[in-house]
């Protein structure tokens, strides 16, 4: 079932109730996979089981983590949700544009806390951002209103249609534990070479690097030979030292 490979990620819930509220909204479509990552109150609660009614089994197997990066690893998209437009060098999609998602694809969903949303960090770990449309005006959406649209809009689409894409059986996408562990041993090798100057820009220019990384749908062998081209050259400096 296309449901199970779908994931909606809270990132920083504020509020209990808030929390509930999702998880019923999954379940009102079949979704099943809740990651809650860094939760303001107590998890779980009392407040998040009544406000779930029927939906405590998601709340009991939901998982939850203390940072967003170990939550992405077993995921092959991230869609980030966001009011705002990011000035940043990432694919700004619509609902409608979910129709060219591959939902035979490991896809999460990313929300942000109902204070401050997503940073740009935040952000740099998505393969594109998602706007839900609203008024112009008033585009402040309620964290378990925002995820039940998108909730509602990816059931209609897994239940009328297979995913359009077309692609070789015979190329397998890296997996984003490999994407993750490939752009972290870049990261190193530049960090020993004191790449990140000015330090105070060091945050922008990770973000800008795991956009890249993260945009370009890698395949298995693709990560291979980045991974091998990452170490030799890491290597060949210290035996030149």
């Amino acid at each position: 079932m296309l449901n199970s490979n779908v994931t909606f990620i809270l990132h920083k819930p504020q509020m209990s109730e808030n929390i509930g509220s999702c998880a019923r909204a999954m379940k009102n479509f079949n979704f099943q996979k809740l990651v809650i990552i860094d939760p303001k109150p107590i998890y779980p609660n009392d407040k998040i089981f009544a406000t779930s009614v029927g939906a405590k089994n998601i709340i009991n197997k939901a998982k939850t983590y203390k940072t967003l990066e170990p939550s992405l690893k077993k995921i092959d998209c991230v869609i980030a949700t966001s009011a705002r437009f990011r000035n940043k060098n990432i694919k700004h999609i619509q609902l409608e544009d979910l129709k060219k998602i591959d939902f035979k694809k490991k896809v999460a969903f990313l929300f942000g806390s109902e204070a401050s949303g997503l940073s740009n960090n935040e952000v740099s770990y998505a393969n594109y951002t998602l706007q839900i449309p609203s008024n112009p005006e008033f585009k402040s959406l309620n964290l378990s209103h925002s995820l039940i649209i998108i909730a509602q809009y990816v059931a209609s689409l897994i239940k009328l249609k297979n995913p359009i894409f077309k692609k070789s059986k015979k190329i397998k996408f890296a997996k984003r534990k490999d994407i993750l562990s490939m752009a972290n041993l870049c990261i190193q090798n530049l960090e020993q070479i004191n790449f990140f100057k000015p330090k105070e820009k060091k945050p922008i220019m990770l973000e800008n690097l795991r956009n890249i990384f993260y945009r370009m749908e890698l395949s298995d062998k693709e990560i291979r030979i980045l991974s091998g081209v990452f170490a030799s050259l890491g290597k060949k400096r210290r035996l030149t030292k």
